[in-house]
């Protein structure tokens, strides 16, 4: 799988823990809201950076305490037609100001490439069937946005008004 952040390929350096297995110490690892809600202090004790994965059902209130411990918050999309991950990266950009990654992780497809910028995804763990060529290709086909998103792009009024 390739993660692309920052407009490039580039090596995944975190671990992805089960439930089950012990942190390694000052790694980076990443867990899911189950084990963070069961063992966040212990988790915090391994001395590396944090993550956590969500999934659709997950509840983004439930780490809003915890944002500001996390470097990652990976939103896992099941299928290309589950969209409850853009709101969960939109709540975290504009309600909380989540500074951190936001990595779009599982069925995702180039197709969803822009609108996922949008709301504030800014990694992505493509499938093996996703074409990095295609992704970059779908990104940069359009260059102008009629509202204002989690991105923070100027959106055309913006634009035009700046001009």
């Amino acid at each position: 799988m390739a993660l692309l952040k920052g407009g490039k390929i580039v090596e995944d350096t975190w671990t992805h823990l089960d439930d089950e297995t012990a942190a390694p110490e000052g790694k980076p690892v990443t867990v899911s809201l189950a084990r963070w809600q069961k063992d966040g202090e212990g988790l915090k004790a391994s001395g590396g950076p944090l993550g956590i994965r969500l999934t659709g059902a997950d509840d983004v209130e439930d780490i809003a305490d915890a944002l500001g411990k996390l470097q990652l918050v990976a939103i896992a999309f099941p299928a290309f037609t589950d969209g409850r991950g853009y709101s969960m990266a939109r709540i975290l950009r504009e309600r909380y100001g989540y500074k951190g990654e936001i990595r779009a992780t599982g069925n995702v497809l180039c197709d969803q490439a822009s609108l996922m910028t949008r709301c504030g995804f800014d990694a992505f763990d493509l499938a093996p069937h996703v074409s990095v060529d295609d992704w970059f290709e779908v990104l940069s086909l359009v260059d102008v946005q009629y509202q204002p998103a989690a991105d923070r792009r100027p959106s055309a009024a913006q634009l035009r008004h700046a001009s």
